[in-house]
Parts: structure tokens; C-alpha cells; sequence
């Protein structure tokens, strides 16, 4: 029930010529996009272009003909750089194909155990804090390509690569830089006309054409892609991008794979599924909002699982949806996931016959266009924004999962954000339970001068039941009874039974009366054994209590006379 689950939502809406029509036309566009930004990432964690092209056209059709929405566009996006690339540092291309195939299997058993839904409890800051962090790290990596850096060494933390990139400004190169400039430059330019030529192929073509002028009559070199890579596929050796088809291998090829480096590379495929699966479905939330329509987020954490199992056995590296292009697609005219298998044999037959072109594409300016897809992925205006405005403790999670994601690494960040937003949504919790006096001046419960009324609000958990029930303590002679108002307790833990029951202890020499408990926590306390106490006496509203009080209130607030089993009166029930 969950394959095919966006193309069957199409169907039922009347797929249609004209809609055909429109798939295609969007497809293609979302096409010219995906073949730079492909490129591009894939240089960005390390491994040869070809493998990020690869990327969109077998994990492109896969989501599409899988997922469970009908507008995302699949492919190698930003925000994985900062994962994927200590992974390609430290265990290769095979590695890193390997953690794609186990993150894929991952991001399938989310889907199949039903868990799309748990995207939902990631709390906005921390979402907000690590994308503007990766954005920043995605920027500064650029640096090296734009400015034409030579870099000593690998560095693979941020604190070295900022004073590995420090020490090489000297070896900048004024042509690579004034390439690089020049394609943020006219991306931005051309990106305020709001045409449907998308910015990123103008800004690509205007930093090639710049280097082509520098190399030809310039005096400094621009460095080229096709300089850069070369490939060998069986017998076949050249530079730049394969002209040929993705070709299948195993991601297991590494000579040291074995269980060993299995273990070692589990809690990077975990992160990869994660993320993965964040991104996914909350670029089907913006493709929902901008559509009207609705996705089955677990047809889609299948639709990515399957794709990213499939993806390493071609060459691919880790995908997920990507929010500017599926924009690009909604925006061109998208109707059906035709639209996203378009995009991705539209990305294979350029490859094809292309390939000898890409070749001249400078390094600078793909380079350029990275920091330009960090910037909108990290929507700077708005992260300053959220800065101004939100309260202090979110603010707090914010910057704790920028400032781990830029030092440290994701993982990092979003376990540790969570976990601060955690303690700091139980604090707050906490602090809506309460226990109070009830005062004289509240009819609702007064029972006599001699009933003590104790009204408990809220949830009693482990962080709120201890210093609630603390307020229960009585030294008074005229008591006759203890009324416990439950009518505002949703739900009680073991914690705040054993809590509870210390309260009782302390005030077991009165008859102690339970008013309005819910069923699930009645429930709970019986199976505690705390109903069963000699002094229990269980009702279900004040006002059945009250007329109990007044035709047998001395039997009903003597000790003696209370019943050694407790017994629940309701407004069915005589007295």
C-alpha cells in the first residue's frame, strides 16, 4: 500500500495530456538545475562530479516511482556535505557508498514501521539551528575553489580547515576569484528578474564563458573541472565526466569490508537516514503548502529508502528531497511524479551527450553557485529574524545547534539540541502542575469548615509530582477529612504514584476523599495497590459528594466507619 503512492494520488485527479505536457516541461527545468548543483555537491564531499550526475538520475526515478509525494525532486543536496565528506576523507568512495546502502535500508524500516510521523517532534529551533549552521560550513568549504586555494594537507575538522584556508590565502588566484565572483554576481541579478530560466544555469554559463576569456587571453589560468577529474571504466580513461552510462558496482569493493568496518560506519549511515529523512518530509510539507495537497510521509521515507539502497550499486552517493528544486518543479508546473522521472532522464541523456562540455566548467564557479544554494538553505534574514523574536530558552537551542553543527558536526548538534529542548519543554511542564488550598470562597468545593480541599492540576510526571504533592501535609486537630480534587489530572507516572503514596502516608490518619479521577489514572492507581488503602474513598463529582456529606457525614468522616475496601460512587449509584 505504500509503493506507487504519489502516482496513484495523480491518477485520481484526472492525470491528463495537458498534465503530461505540463511534467515534462517542468521536468526539463528542474533538469538544467540538478545538472550543476549534481556536479557540484558531489566535488563538495569529495568524490569525482560524475558520481553526484549518477546521484539524481537512479535515486531521482527511484523517489519518484516510490515516494509518496507527488511533487519532490530527489538528488544530492547541501545539506549532507558536512556529513559525507569526513566519511569520503576517512574510508573512500566505497565508504561512502557503503553507509548509503545501510542508510537507505534504514530510511526503508522508518517507512514500512510507520515512523514518518516522529519528523513532527523535532522542534523548530533545532531544525533552523543545524540548517543555518551546515549553510555556513557548506559557504566556507567553497572558499578553497572560489579563491583557487592551495591547501596543505586534509583537514577534516572546521577549526583546521579555517586556519588551513588562512595560511593558503597567499596562493589565491585573482582569475579563479574574479570567476567565482562574478557567477554569485549574476545569480543574484538574474534571480531578481524572476524569469523561468533559472538562475543557475545563467550564473554557470556566465563563469564559464569569464573563464574561457581568462585562459585565452588572460594572464592567470582558471582551473577547470575537466583539469581536475579523471575517470577510468574498464579501458576506458579520460578526463572530466564519463560519456558513457551509469555503470553498476558493488559498494562492498573496499578490500578492508567486513563486518568490522560495518560496525564503524553504522552511526554514520544512521545520520545519513536521519537527516534523510528530515529533509525528505519537510520538503513535502513546503510542496504541500504550495500545492494543497497531502503526502503518505511513510510511502515517502520508503520511496527514499529504496532509492538510496539502489543508488550505491550504480555509483551514487547519498539522497534525499531537495526544497529548491521540488520549488523549481511546483513553480514550472509540475502535476505528477512524471515530472521528477523527467528531471532524471533528462539529467542522463545530457550527461550523454554533454559530457565533453561540463568539461570546461570551471571549478570557481560551481564553486560560486554552492555558496549561493548555503545561503538560501540557510535563510540568513530569517535565522536573524528567529534571533529577534523568539523566547530566550528557544533562542538558547538555536544557537547551541549552530554553534555544535559549525565546530563539531550535526550528529552532534541535533543530539545535543534535542536533548536541551527536552529538558527545557519538561521544565516547562512542569511548571503548569500544581497543588493548592482550596479557599473558602470556592462553592464548587467546599465541603464543611473541617474538609481540607486540595485541587491538583496538571500532569504528574516526574519532574512536577514531588514538589506537587509536597504541598500535601497536615498538622491540623478540627480536620475531620482530605478531599483531592483529580478532575485536572490527565495522566500520572510511577514517579508520581510513589510520590503520591508518600503523601497519603502523611496524612493517614484522615479519611482521605479522591474527586473526579480519570479512568486511565484510576486505573493506575489500582494496579499500584494504592486504592487499596483503609482510608480511600473514591467519587466522581463534587456534587454527589455533597449530598452524601449532608445526609451521612459522620459516617462518611469517621475513621471507624470507613470501609476496608475502597469504594467509587457515581451519580448512578445510590449512597
Amino acid at each position: 500500500m505504500l509503493l506507487f503512492h504519489a502516482f496513484k494520488q495523480a491518477w485520481r485527479e484526472g492525470f491528463s495530456f495537458s498534465a503530461l505536457r505540463s511534467d515534462i516541461v517542468a521536468g526539463v527545468t528542474v533538469g538544467v538545475v540538478a545538472i550543476p548543483l549534481g556536479m557540484a555537491l558531489a566535488i563538495a564531499v569529495g568524490v569525482p562530479p560524475q558520481h553526484g550526475l549518477y546521484t539524481v538520475i537512479v535515486a531521482g526515478l527511484l523517489a519518484a516511482l516510490f515516494g509518496g509525494s507527488r511533487f519532490n525532486i530527489t538528488g544530492p543536496t547541501a545539506a549532507f556535505v558536512v556529513i559525507l565528506l569526513p566519511i569520503t576523507q576517512q574510508y573512500g568512495l566505497s565508504g561512502l557508498m557503503l553507509a548509503t546502502l545501510m542508510s537507505g535500508v534504514i530510511l526503508l524500516l522508518m517507512g514500512v514501521l510507520r515512523l514518518g510521523q516522529l519528523v513532527a517532534y523535532v522542534p523548530y529551533p533545532v531544525t533552523t539551528g543545524f540548517t543555518a549552521g551546515i549553510g555556513l560550513v557548506i559557504a566556507f568549504l567553497q572558499l578553497k575553489d572560489l579563491l583557487g586555494l592551495s591547501v596543505e594537507g586534509n583537514p577534516i575538522h572546521f577549526p583546521e580547515k579555517v586556519m588551513a584556508y588562512a595560511s593558503a590565502l597567499p596562493s589565491a588566484s585573482y582569475a579563479d576569484a574574479a570567476v567565482g565572483l562574478a557567477t554569485i554576481a549574476a545569480f543574484i541579478l538574474w534571480a531578481r528578474l524572476k524569469t523561468r530560466l533559472p538562475a543557475h544555469v545563467v550564473a554557470l554559463v556566465a563563469g564559464t564563458i569569464m573563464a574561457f576569456m581568462f585562459n585565452q587571453w588572460g594572464t592567470s589560468h582558471v582551473s577547470l573541472l575537466g583539469e581536475k577529474f579523471q575517470y577510468q571504466i574498464g579501458d576506458l580513461i579520460g578526463r572530466g565526466i564519463p560519456q558513457v552510462l551509469p555503470q553498476f558496482v558493488t559498494p562492498w569493493q573496499d578490500p578492508a569490508f567486513g563486518w568490522d568496518l560495518v560496525v564503524e560506519l553504522l552511526p554514520a549511515a544512521f545520520t545519513i537516514a536521519m537527516l534523510g529523512c528530515i529533509e525528505s518530509l519537510l520538503c513535502a510539507v513546503v510542496a504541500d503548502g504550495m500545492t494543497g495537497t497531502k503526502h503518505n510521509p511513510n510511502a515517502e521515507l520508503v520511496g527514499q529508502g529504496l532509492a538510496n539502497m539502489v543508488v550505491p550499486f550504480f555509483g551514487g552517493i547519498p539522497a534525499t528531497a531537495a526544497i529548491a528544486r521540488t520549488a523549481t518543479n511546483i513553480r514550472a508546473g509540475a502535476f505528477s511524479p512524471v515530472s521528477a522521472v523527467t528531471h532524471a532522464l533528462f539529467v542522463l541523456a545530457a550527461m550523454i551527450v554533454l559530457a565533453p562540455m561540463l568539461s570546461y566548467i570551471p571549478m570557481s564557479a560551481l564553486a560560486g553557485l554552492l555558496i549561493m544554494v548555503a545561503w538560501n538553505m540557510s535563510e540568513a534574514p530569517h535565522f536573524v529574524h528567529t534571533l529577534k523574536v523568539a523566547p530566550r530558552r528557544d533562542v538558547a537551542v538555536l544557537l547551541t545547534c549552530f554553534t555544535l553543527t559549525v565546530v563539531f558536526d550535526m550528529v552532534v548538534a541535533v543530539v545535543v539540541g534535542l536533548l536541551l529542548a527536552s529538558l527545557l519543554f519538561i521544565q516547562r511542564i512542569a511548571t503548569l502542575t500544581n497543588v493548592s488550598v482550596v479557599n473558602r470562597e470556592h462553592e464548587h468545593l467546599d465541603f464543611g469548615d473541617d474538609v481540607v480541599v486540595y485541587d491538583i492540576n496538571g500532569p504528574l510526571f516526574f519532574a512536577a509530582s514531588e514538589k506537587a504533592f509536597n504541598m500535601i501535609e497536615l498538622s491540623g486537630v478540627e480536620t475531620s477529612a482530605v478531599v483531592l480534587d483529580f478532575s485536572d489530572v490527565t495522566m500520572m507516572d510511577i514517579t508520581a504514584i510513589h510520590a503520591f503514596e508518600s503523601a497519603l502516608d502523611r496524612i493517614h490518619q484522615y479519611p482521605v476523599i479522591l474527586l473526579g479521577v480519570a479512568s486511565n489514572v484510576e486505573k493506575k492507581l489500582a494496579i499500584a495497590g494504592v486504592l487499596n488503602a483503609d482510608n480511600i474513598l473514591l467519587y466522581s463529582s463534587a456534587e454527589l459528594l455533597r449530598e452524601h456529606l449532608a445526609s451521612n457525614r459522620h459516617n462518611l468522616l469517621s475513621q471507624e466507619s470507613t470501609p476496608s475496601s475502597v469504594s467509587l460512587y457515581t451519580a448512578n449509584e445510590g449512597a
